[in-house]
């Protein structure tokens, strides 16, 4: 292949690209960003904005994911996390922020190792439902089997299975693997599951019938995939790569169009532009939304790779508290940073590249400095 390069005697590598290595160009015509609509679909559930919040505790709390959901965009909660394991969780999420750097991980072991209350899981999801927001919750494949039917039994309107990497043929020796394209087909809600990062993983998990597939790992900002197990591919030939997947998807399916959400890595504005222009439908942010000043992580952000039991990839970082959520999301912008008035950066940049749909977006030319 063309864009591949030899590393050495006995091994080619392809040659990929991060976000930080593309840009869009502007096109002969623009527009007015007032003209540019932000709106989305999936399945039944429309978004007037391309943003779903990670299912993280330091990004989505009950009550920061009805503020999101009224905002047009989505929080996704982490079903696996402090919500479902205590009753009020608040004080552990402020003792989690001032922790000494020494004590994290262990005192977050200590946390985190308290048992999920399934009748937890319920009343969160009807927290959301009460409060008439699209219902929206994640567990790992690993908490999957456990727990799947007190989600759905709750009425949750989009079911997410996210991971590091979640693939359509796991193999195991030792248990009874869950098999996606079965689950997915008994169920009666929509399910995105991911992350993959490549063609034929993508592939393969549109083809469990999969409502949409989450782009990226190793890349967000409280992870350490890279350096822990060496995994991770760049997100903008990852994105690029499952577009592509989900265009044959829907050539071989007969017209099933399978959303492509890119994952992790989106700390600002710019990021969430240059992954959209790669072919993404929407963004699953995580770092860029714990910088509000209302999220729970009280200025810092940590996913579940910081506490795993055996294993830990990643770490709680400092991010800061820059505005309110609706600030970071609308304006006006604080600095010129990229961490303010998200969507209002996004619009000016599909203005500028004469786009006011989502979908014709993808279309934008893309160039690279690499």
């Amino acid at each position: 292949m063309l864009n591949e390069i030899e590393i050495g005697r006995n091994k080619r590598g392809r040659r990929t690209y991060s976000l930080d290595e593309v840009a869009v160009v502007p096109s002969r015509r623009t527009r007015d960003p007032e003209d540019v609509s932000l709106s989305w679909q999936v399945d039944a559930y429309n978004f007037d904005i391309p943003l779903f919040a990670a299912p993280m505790d330091s990004v989505i709390s009950p009550d920061t994911a009805i503020q999101l959901g009224r905002f047009g965009g989505l929080g996704v909660l982490d079903l696996e996390g402090l919500w479902t394991r205590y009753q009020d969780p608040t004080s552990l999420l402020r003792e989690i922020a001032e922790l000494d750097r020494a004590d994290v991980t262990r005192r977050m072991r200590e946390i985190y190792s308290a048992p999920i209350q399934p009748e937890l899981i319920r009343e969160r999801i009807q927290q959301l439902r009460d409060a008439g927001v699209v219902a929206a919750g994640s567990l790992s494949p690993q908490r999957t089997q456990e727990y799947w039917k007190h989600v759905v039994d709750a009425g949750v309107d989009l079911f997410f299975i996210r991971g590091t990497t979640v693939s359509a043929e796991h193999v195991s020796g030792n248990r009874e693997p869950l098999n996606l394209k079965r689950f997915i087909y008994e169920l009666d809600v929509p399910v995105i599951v991911g992350g993959c990062a490549t063609y034929s993983a993508a592939l393969h998990l549109m083809r469990t019938g999969a409502a949409g597939v989450l782009v990226g790992f190793g890349g967000g900002a409280s992870q350490t995939t890279w350096e822990t197990l060496g995994i991770s591919v760049p997100l903008a030939t990852a994105v690029a790569d499952v577009a592509a997947a989900r265009r044959d998807y829907m050539d071989e399916s007969g017209g099933r169009y399978v959303h492509v959400i890119a994952d992790g890595g989106l700390g600002r504005s710019g990021d969430l532009v240059k992954a959209l222009a790669c072919g993404a439908d929407g963004l699953m942010v995580g770092a860029a939304l714990a910088r509000a000043t209302d999220a729970p992580g009280g200025g810092f952000h940590w996913g579940s790779e910081a506490h795993h039991p055996t294993l830990p990839r990643g770490h709680r970082v400092e991010v800061g508290r820059v505005a309110p959520l609706e600030q970071i999301l609308f304006g006006p912008g604080l600095e010129a940073d990229g961490t303010t008035n998200l969507m209002g950066a996004l619009r000016h940049a599909m203005a500028t590249t004469g786009y006011t749909e989502l979908k014709d977006f993808q279309r934008v030319e893309v160039v690279t400095s690499a």
